[in-house]
């Protein structure tokens, strides 16, 4: 093990839940790493809707106080444990999502993480840019290839659209010769959206969304629905999916109770389920081919990592509002 002393690092935590306001600033001591673990000086940090679910305690698992954050880091390996021997101190990593956030988070200056999360990533991408990859990537990498097994000239239609998410799975889509279609709030995203590789927007406050997908798919219906919302607006995407139609819910945005006619599932025998990123993160073969996809997709250009805006580490709790917003087209990320 190398560089095993402890350290004091600034890190972001929270006494309970709630608004942003409740996330603070603490200068805590941060051990040397374990056997299989890696300790990471943190460059740039990814934020996520999760991070923010977790932090209001309406996440899959709740916070345990004092409660930490973050899935999402790049930065420079300041120490290895005994057993670690994929990456040495010094080089330039980022951290794929494979953990409980009780356990592990990468919000912070300094962090430790299992050794199997740490990645060297290539020297074209800023820290920002490697920050704002694995989470986004690797969902959209699960539910479009991975798990839909989507083909060419299919239809997919990707709600919340100017997410990270939703940006990656856009260009996810088009990746693999499918049909992207973006479903959007207002008009005012409709270009970005469209720059980043969307076939077909659609604007909820201004169209009829289901017929809008009924008549861009030729009445046929989309192929696959990637769902960060639920609420009314799946309940009014449902009826234009396909027979044996996929149906992926990967976020739980709207306030809305989600009420879904039976009869709409069973007259196209739709598939509906829940998609966790660290069903792939956490199986080594399957994040194996997903690192392939993405790093392909990198290095030809079809992946590209998209940037909403970067804050300041002492601005945490201004990043965290800007989050839930909604203004952002692409990836909020926090830089020490």
């Amino acid at each position: 093990m190398e560089n095993s002393t402890k350290k004091n690092a600034r890190i972001i935590t929270f006494a309970e839940t709630g608004e942003p306001d409740v996330l603070k600033i603490k200068t805590v001591e941060i051990p040397a790493p374990g056997p299989l673990e890696v300790r990471i000086r943190v460059k740039a940090m990814g934020l996520n809707r999760a991070d923010a679910m977790f932090r209001r305690g309406q996440y899959i698992e709740n916070p345990v106080f004092p409660a930490r954050l973050g899935y999402e880091a790049s930065g420079i390996v300041d120490a290895i444990g005994s057993d670690v021997s994929q990456v040495q101190v010094g080089d330039i990593v980022s951290v794929v999502p494979a953990f409980s956030l009780n356990k592990y988070a990468t919000h912070g200056e300094l962090i430790v993480v299992p050794a199997y999360t740490v990645e060297k990533h290539p020297e074209t991408l800023s820290f920002e840019q490697a920050a704002s990859l694995w989470t986004v990537y690797m969902t959209a990498y699960g539910m479009v290839v991975d798990t839909a097994k989507t083909s060419k000239g299919q239809f997919v239609v990707i709600n919340a659209a100017s997410s990270g998410v939703g940006l990656a799975a856009i260009q996810t889509v088009k990746a693999v010769g499918a049909v992207p279609i973006a479903i959007t709030t207002t008009a005012s995203k409709k270009a970005a959206l469209i720059s980043a590789g969307a076939d077909h927007v659609i604007i909820t406050s201004q169209q009829d969304v289901t017929a809008e997908i009924l008549r861009i798919t030729n009445g046929t219906g989309a192929n696959t629905l990637l769902d960060a919302v639920g609420g009314e607006l799946l309940a009014l995407i449902i009826p234009a999916m396909a027979f044996h139609g996929k149906v992926y819910i990967y976020g739980t945005l709207s306030p809305e109770k989600t009420t879904i006619a039976a009869m709409d599932i069973l007259s196209k025998a739709l598939q509906v389920s829940g998609f966790l990123v660290n069903e792939v993160s956490s199986d080594e073969k399957r994040q194996r081919a997903g690192k392939d996809f993405i790093y392909s997709g990198l290095a030809s250009g079809k992946l590209k990592p998209l940037i909403a805006k970067v804050f300041a580490f002492e601005d945490f709790v201004e990043a965290h509002k800007y989050l839930e917003s909604n203004q952002q087209v692409g990836k909020v990320i926090v830089t020490v």
